[in-house]
């Protein structure tokens, strides 16, 4: 349609067209189709390790090589998102307050883990009837001599990074989240002084997630290499053998993430499990396939904050989390203890079980999201507790990657539960835009992974000229 306008002797005639905001490009997701062949990587891997167990052990590579350049993207990411998160909050006293809130939830919902471990342990009496043969009692002896040997000293000694720039580059994340909160309350007290850093700091954020988005187009590729080697060493025989530990231990943790966590997360969020598990769903695929919680903590730390948590809760719950909330490391420990000592012939007392079971749940901080340290947990807890026990882990040594899987979804789902918790707690959660979130009404950006990220710049047709001018 068009208007035409008259101002004295000047006929102006200006078209619809030109006086219409142009409507936004809108972005196609291409992700899902990553994601689908995700699947169908696993489904051949799996395949292929049946068929040609020989070939698809010979994979193994592809998959660590896979993990590893993920882990390579996790010290950046924390300290990028704790600086920032910390660095703009003026009072200290509210890190302190989350971090000691975040502390204390891990130990309390540790014990509900182990607990829960023991009743189904108990009830079920996995192992019985199970023979050791000489090949499982030197694997079980190898698993010990691979357990870490530190005491509490030295678990918090090693906290201290050698240099302020080397727990950026040796991938620690305690390290990396000590340094973190040393430059984030640094910024702080610089006050507006300190502002260009943050600014730096969160360009920084943008190419870091930019560099995790392009290494997640190889997950097809790393989780197809993960999935062959794994079959393939471990055969159908063994899975047919100890699937009722497996069975008994995925049960266990699916009743403590339905349950327990289902109960604490719709009590005090009014937040569906199911409705968080399915937003985190890409990220559940992720760890299935790599068998490794760390290999989706860069991405729950953006999903957490795109859910509506702040910066500061999600940049410490979260990498605190992955080394003292082991909800899964501590179901494991303590099914395959009484597993063990079964198996053995020589059952556990009620006293030994918590005696041993606490001593493995301090010993195992930082191995959330690490393959296999449960294994090596276990064997050592075994070593200095019950040194007879210990030829017994090796009944487990085949079956214990996918028991490591089922470690590492736990994990993960209690640590995003925990931050939804503890930033509503904290009054750091936005209740209005979680429903939106879940609903796909504001769908999390695949492509940079932050919220507040530019659209690509859209042609904009000149303004008309002035209507009326002399």
């Amino acid at each position: 349609m068009n208007v035409t306008v008259f101002s004295g002797e000047t006929q102006t005639t200006v078209s619809a067209m030109d006086t219409q905001t142009p409507v936004p490009r809108v972005r196609r997701d291409r992700t899902h189709f990553l994601y689908i062949a995700v699947v169908v990587a696993v489904v051949a891997g799996v395949t292929l390790g049946l068929l040609v167990p020989d070939v698809a052990k010979e994979l193994k590579p592809i998959g660590t090589g896979f993990v590893a350049l993920i882990k390579m993207m996790i010290s950046p990411v924390i300290f990028c998102t704790i600086v920032l998160g910390v660095g703009s909050v003026r009072q200290a006293a509210k890190v302190g307050r989350v971090g000691g809130l975040a502390l204390g939830y891990f130990l309390v919902m540790s014990t509900v883990a182990l607990a829960i471990g023991l009743v189904v342990g108990n009830v079920v009496h996995p192992g019985s009837g199970l023979d050791l043969t000489g090949t499982a009692a030197e694997a079980g002896q190898d698993a010990a001599s691979d357990a870490p040997d530190e005491g509490l000293a030295d678990f918090l000694l090693g906290i201290v990074p050698t240099s302020l720039v080397s727990a950026l580059t040796e991938g620690e994340v305690l390290q990396t989240l000590l340094v973190a909160l040393l430059v984030g309350f640094a910024v702080q007290a610089m006050g507006t002084r300190g502002e260009p850093v943050l600014r730096a700091v969160g360009v920084i954020q943008r190419l870091v997630f930019r560099i995790l988005t392009m290494i997640m187009w190889l997950a097809p590729v790393g989780a197809f290499g993960a999935m062959a080697a794994v079959v393939g060493a471990t055969g159908v025989d063994a899975l047919k053998s100890l699937a009722q530990i497996m069975l008994g231990f995925y049960a266990t943790c699916a009743i403590f993430v339905f349950v327990i966590l289902a109960a604490l997360l719709w009590v005090v969020a009014r937040i569906n499990i199911f409705a968080l598990l399915r937003y985190l769903g890409r990220e559940f695929l992720l760890i299935l396939s790599t068998s490794s919680s760390e290999s989706a903590l860069p991405r729950l730390i953006a999903k957490m904050e795109h859910f509506g948590v702040s910066k500061p809760v999600v940049g410490i719950t979260v990498p605190t989390g992955y080394s003292f909330n082991l909800d899964g490391t501590a179901i494991y420990l303590t099914m395959a203890s009484l597993f063990v000592a079964e198996a053995m012939g020589d059952p556990l007392s009620v006293g030994e079980q918590i005696s041993l079971l606490l001593f493995m749940i301090i010993a195992s901080k930082g191995a959330a999201g690490i393959t296999g340290a449960g294994l090596a947990t276990l064997a050592g807890g075994l070593q200095s507790h019950r040194p007879d026990l210990v030829d017994g882990v090796g009944l487990i040594v085949g079956i214990d990657r996918f028991m490591s899987e089922a470690r590492a979804l736990t994990n993960f789902a209690g640590n995003a539960v925990a931050t939804v918790l503890i930033g509503t707690w904290t009054g750091e959660f936005d209740r209005a835009r979680a429903p939106s979130v879940l609903a796909g009404d504001a769908p999390f950006d695949e492509t940079t992974m932050l919220d507040d990220d530019p659209a690509d710049p859209v042609p904009v047709s000149p303004a008309p000229a002035p209507v009326g001018t002399h």
